[in-house]
């Protein structure tokens, strides 16, 4: 049984599932909006979401002023944008995705042997 935090994710998530594909119809966008165009799109996104990164020290990183997370913060956005609409033309249900992936990782990294380090689950 899911949690209400957990429903109320996934209704978030098909909420705006929802208004994704309400949006890209209104435009007729749905022709571009191909399983390979959305990951490429989504990778360009995180490209740019990175580009904010890319001269700040880690402690700068940790510590951004409210005029650095406001773009910042629209580059999120577009990454889950296209996130959800690719789970939407593949009909993936991300929050279950997600939790699937979690219970995977919690096996390969179990925390008696990956807790405090960065190795990969091959080194552990």
């Amino acid at each position: 049984m899911s949690s209400p935090s957990q429903a109320d994710d996934g209704d978030r998530i098909g909420d705006l599932r929802h208004k994704l594909r309400q949006f890209a119809a209104e435009r007729d966008w749905d022709q571009f909006h191909t399983p390979k165009n959305l990951a490429i799109a989504l990778s360009v996104e995180a490209g740019e979401l990175l580009e904010h990164f890319q001269w700040l020290t880690p402690e700068q990183a940790a510590h951004l002023s409210a005029d650095q997370l406001r773009p910042l913060r629209l580059e999120m956005a577009d990454v889950l944008l296209y996130l959800v609409r690719l789970a939407d033309q593949l009909d993936v249900d991300l929050v279950q995705a997600a939790l699937d992936k979690l219970d995977i990782n919690a096996k390969k990294y179990p925390v008696g042997l990956a807790k405090g380090n960065a190795k990969k689950y091959t080194e552990l």
